[in-house]
């Protein structure tokens, strides 16, 4: 059985949306990042980058969200493409530029607009730059097609989906608006049963809720080291 370490944040989450899609069996295992779960010894061998999702199947750990999509869909050949050969590429391409474009400048745009230390109208005004830039080239892609690959509901849509949810935290509670066909998709997967159990599944376990100084020092020792020298 798959073991799943996981939290609640868009990353983990678009794991669990494929486990349930997927109809994989899996045991999900709390981190729980604001009490530093993610810098145990344990946790680290199997993720040195010290982030979640991760998984374990057998002798094999994989981390990074997308690469847990792609090694997820070619062992159950689920949610790929129906044409191959013609698409193969377009879901490589879209799958890693939502890892390296969308993701990244997401959280940054998230970081400096909620939680960065200070005034620094520069990094949060770049990275929410960023994060728009990103999120109007999805929208102008799902302008062309019911998914990110055509008529195929696949991994870039679930990778897509888990960091959409944020879109109004890291840009504005209307901003939404401007993304009018990364909404239907949004609407689209929600509605479906396995979305429902993939947001359901942080419900199983307590994650620490208090955003205190211990939080902080996990989840940003940089900030924690700021605030001790000050």
């Amino acid at each position: 059985m798959i073991k799943f370490f996981y939290n609640g944040a868009p990353n983990p989450l678009k794991i669990a949306l494929f486990l349930e899609e997927a109809g994989m069996s899996y045991e999900a295992i709390p981190v729980d990042t604001k009490r530093g779960d993610q810098h145990s010894d344990s946790f680290r061998a199997i993720n040195p980058n010290s982030k979640v999702p991760a998984i374990v199947d057998g002798d094999t750990a994989i981390f990074d969200s997308n690469a847990i999509l792609l090694y997820l869909a070619e062992k159950a050949d689920q949610f790929l493409t129906s044409e191959p050969e013609k698409n193969r590429g377009q879901l490589l391409s879209w799958l890693m530029f939502v890892a390296s474009g969308i993701g990244p400048y997401s959280g940054q745009a998230v970081h400096f607009r909620h939680f960065a230390p200070g005034e620094n109208e520069y990094a949060r005004e770049r990275y929410a730059h960023e994060a728009r830039r990103h999120w109007q080239i999805i929208e102008d892609r799902l302008k062309l097609s019911p998914y990110m690959l055509g008529e195929d509901y696949s991994i870039v849509d679930m990778s897509v989906w888990g960091w959409a949810s944020r879109i109004p935290f890291m840009m504005g509670e209307d901003a939404m608006a401007d993304y009018p066909s990364i909404a239907r998709l949004m609407t689209e997967i929600n509605a479906r049963p396995a979305a429902a159990r993939a947001m359901a599944l942080p419900d199983r376990h307590s994650f620490k809720q208090a955003f205190d100084e211990d939080a902080i020092r996990n989840l940003y020792p940089h900030i924690h080291a700021i605030r001790q020298s000050q």
